[in-house]
């Protein structure tokens, strides 16, 4: 039986793509993921990830990271919830493995009706485990974090070394990034390229500067 496990990096960020990875092994090289050492991707440095990645990558069957880019997504807001974009980024990475069973973390609320909606969109027969941290229970999963978040940051990385200048993760939280979209909107009078747009974080930031109210401590 083939396995696949899916997970995502960069659903939230303001800045940045997101990235879907998929996995998929035979059953029998389940153990091999286990022996690795393989943790959900934000219980590690970046450099283990590094490691583990490359190690993943001799092992499994196969491996697709799905990017999405910020523009992308904001077109994609214009017809559907950031939830149905999820389920249609895993169906598609699930498309190109073609696996017998898949387990996903939930990227919904309701873990089952995330899984369902995956279901009724692929197009082949596939049983399908959704579950909340299926990063920390399933090593296959686990291992799909790690491949998605060290495309990620190597195309935030790739960002910074175009600019010249530290971004920070890309996430709303992060005063560094935050930091770094109010003197890029001084600087320019819009968002950059690489900012999701749609984001209410880049919409407030937008209007704060155009009114000349721009304030790092309301965000």
């Amino acid at each position: 039986m083939k396995i696949a496990g899916i997970d995502e990096a960069g659903k939230g960020p303001v800045l940045g793509p997101m990235c879907v990875a998929g996995i998929l092994v035979d059953e029998k090289k389940l153990d091999a993921l286990t022996r690795l050492g393989v943790k959900d991707s934000k219980q590690l440095t970046p450099k283990r990830r590094e490691e583990l990645d490359a190690e993943i990558k001799k092992i499994v069957d196969k491996y697709y990271i799905l990017e999405v880019s910020p523009a992308q997504i904001d077109e994609l807001r214009k017809i559907m919830t950031m939830n149905e974009i999820m389920v249609n980024c895993y169906v598609r990475v699930l498309e190109e493995l073609k696996p017998d069973r898949a387990f996903v973390d939930a990227a919904d609320v309701n873990e089952q009706r995330f899984g369902e909606n995956i279901k009724r969109k692929y197009t082949g027969e596939i049983e399908i485990i959704s579950e909340h941290n299926a990063d920390e229970k399933y090593p296959i999963v686990s291992a799909a974090s790690i491949l998605a978040k060290v495309r990620r940051d190597a195309l935030v990385k790739q960002i910074e070394r175009t600019l010249g200048v530290e971004i920070g993760s890309g996430y709303p939280s992060d005063p560094k990034t935050i930091g770094f979209l109010e003197k890029w909107i001084r600087e320019h009078g819009s968002l950059p390229d690489f900012s999701r747009r749609s984001w209410e974080t880049a919409k407030r930031l937008l209007e704060k500067a155009r009114r000349g109210q721009s304030t790092l401590s309301e965000y």
